[in-house]
C-alpha cells in the first residue's frame, strides 16, 4: 500500500535506525526509562509523527500475563496499514541480549494471545540509547521474526558534532 509516496508492505518499511526525540525536552545526562515513557505519552502526537503513518496507540505499561507471571510492555501500538501490534520497549543505556529475549516473549504473547483473525505477526522495537551492532547480530541469530533494535537520540547533534561525523565519514 502506498501512502503519500511511502510504500508500506512489511515491517522493515516502518522501522527507523534512529528516532529523534528532541520534542521531549529531557536532559541528556539525567533521565530514566519512566521519564522517557511519561514524556512520550505527554507528547504522543509528536511521537506518532516520529514513528510514521499508520500507528494507533493501544496502551502503556501493557500487562502481559504468561503462566501466572505478569510482564509489562512499555508501549503498545497497532499499525492499521500492516494490521499488526507494535510493541516498544525503552532502554536508557545499551541494549542487552536479555532485552532481545524479553521482546521475543512479548511478541509470542501478542501472536498467541492477542492477535485476531486477519492480524499479521506483531512487530517488536527495542528503542535504546546505544546499540551494539555485533551483539544484536549474534543475539538475533536464527531469529526471523519482526524484532528490531533501534536507537534514539534526545537531541539533534550540534554543528560541531555534525562536522565530526561528516569528517569521519569522508576519511573512511
Amino acid at each position: 500500500m502506498s501512502i503519500s509516496g511511502n510504500l508500506v508492505e512489511n515491517s522493515e518499511d516502518i522501522i527507523k535506525d534512529t528516532y529523534t526525540l528532541d520534542f521531549l525536552n529531557i536532559p541528556e545526562l539525567k533521565h530514566s526509562e519512566s521519564m522517557i515513557e511519561d514524556a512520550l505519552i505527554e507528547n504522543l502526537e509528536h511521537f506518532l509523527l516520529e514513528l510514521g503513518k499508520g500507528f494507533a496507540f493501544v496502551g502503556r505499561q501493557y500487562r502481559l500475563t504468561v503462566n501466572n507471571t505478569n510482564y509489562y510492555a512499555d508501549l503498545v501500538f497497532y499499525h492499521i496499514i500492516l494490521k499488526c501490534y507494535v510493541v516498544i520497549d525503552l532502554k536508557i543505556g545499551k541494549v542487552k541480549q536479555e532485552n532481545i529475549g524479553q521482546m521475543n516473549l512479548y511478541l509470542g504473547y501478542f501472536a498467541i494471545d492477542k492477535n485476531n483473525q486477519g492480524d499479521n505477526p506483531p512487530i517488536g522495537i527495542i528503542l535504546a540509547k546505544e546499540k551494539d551492532e555485533v551483539m544484536v547480530e549474534y543475539a538475533m541469530y536464527g531469529n526471523n521474526n519482526n524484532l528490531f533494535v533501534s536507537k534514539y537520540q534526545l537531541y539533534l547533534p550540534d554543528l560541531e558534532e555534525l562536522r565530526k561525523v561528516v569528517f569521519k565519514s569522508v576519511k573512511s
